[in-house]
């Protein structure tokens, strides 16, 4: 067997070049341009690329958006995909309808983060919507998500739309009404990134609880849930809401641009839960269009963990604080040279 191909790494761009096969066609050329996403400090993925259509480094984080030839255009942010064309519907139903489902009426919300549009999108599909506010902190990503997402066009240009760049801590702390629903659509906490105190006990329990209206349910995506990552930040984020919440739900599901397992975390002071039958009555009732992956039956069994997980979300202990954070593999940009 030969040795792989060499490559050169820049920024996180791999370019390829291949070893001369005097017996077999090479079906890679020089032109050929990977990116390379770190998964953990001994996993690297790569993603072949038909062009690279953004590069930038912003005051809060780095930046790329890339038309890859597996997952179309896709968004990174500090190395870490956040979406992309051919799967972001798995991550974004999954993160904003199952809160929204099982809210008798919901009409307001309250996005941290969100910035490339597609939560905002995906809750402005409630009939019942009155106002949606998406906070992001970073106006360079959101600009060019703008230019480049078209899917998103609609959302941006909806009226009800309350687009807001500031920090979303200091954002909820200087409004004076609740929402029914507060969503954290945050990028993963990196050591040294932009989010990773909102996913602190006392962010939770002194800024996102006394924004939330009586019956109101906050969400957030936790981070990997797969077999092998599960521990990273999903199960510490899970315990760190039940500290603050009565009622907590766990659920996950497969995103395969993410290359793992996703989880995302649902609490409230009131019970939560509908079952199957009511959660796709309402679907009917309450949303525009069709949904492309949630309905009732699928929901339910994404809360059931396997045994191994399952576990892991029982025996936690860690609760997460500024002085006491976990964090996913990977840098922010304040780590860098």
């Amino acid at each position: 067997m030969g040795e792989a191909p060499e490559m050169f790494y820049v920024n996180g761009f791999a370019k390829v070049v291949p070893e001369v096969q005097p017996n077999h066609v090479n079906n890679v050329d020089d032109s050929s341009t990977w990116y390379e996403e770190i998964i953990d400090d001994d996993l690297k993925w790569s993603f072949k690329l038909n062009s690279v259509l953004h590069k930038a480094i912003s005051e809060y984080q780095d930046i790329a958006l890339l038309d890859t030839k597996r997952f179309g255009k896709a968004l990174m942010l500090d190395g870490k995909m956040q979406s992309s064309e051919a799967d972001e519907f798995i991550y974004h139903e999954c993160l904003i309808h199952p809160s929204l489902l099982c809210h008798s009426n919901p009409k307001t919300v309250f996005i941290m983060g969100g910035g490339e549009g597609s939560a905002a999108r995906e809750a402005l599909k409630h009939k019942s919507m009155e106002k949606v506010v998406m906070c992001d902190i970073d106006k360079e990503v959101v600009d060019f998500c703008r230019k480049y997402l078209v899917a998103n066009k609609e959302a941006f240009a909806d009226k009800k739309l309350d687009l807001v760049i500031n920090c979303a801590k200091a954002e909820l702390e200087k409004r004076k009404e609740k929402f029914d629903i507060i969503v954290g659509d945050l990028a993963d906490p990196l050591e040294d990134g932009p989010c990773y105190q909102l996913y602190t006990k006392s962010f939770y329990e002194k800024v996102v609880k006394p924004k939330l209206t009586e019956n109101g349910i906050f969400v957030t995506q936790a981070g990997p849930a797969g077999i092998f990552s599960h521990k990273e930040v999903f199960t510490s984020i899970h315990n760190t809401i039940k500290q603050v919440f009565k009622y907590v739900v766990a659920y996950g599901t497969h995103v395969p641009s993410f290359a793992d397992s996703w989880g995302w975390v649902m609490a409230s002071d009131q019970p939560i839960l509908i079952d199957a039958v009511e959660m796709d009555k309402r679907i009917e009732e309450r949303i525009k269009g069709k949904l492309l992956y949630l309905d009732g039956a699928w929901f339910h069994s994404s809360t059931i963990m396997n045994k191994a997980v399952s576990k892991s979300l029982k025996n936690e202990t860690h609760v997460y604080t500024e002085d006491n954070a976990r964090f996913i593999p990977g840098h922010g940009i304040a780590c860098r040279p």
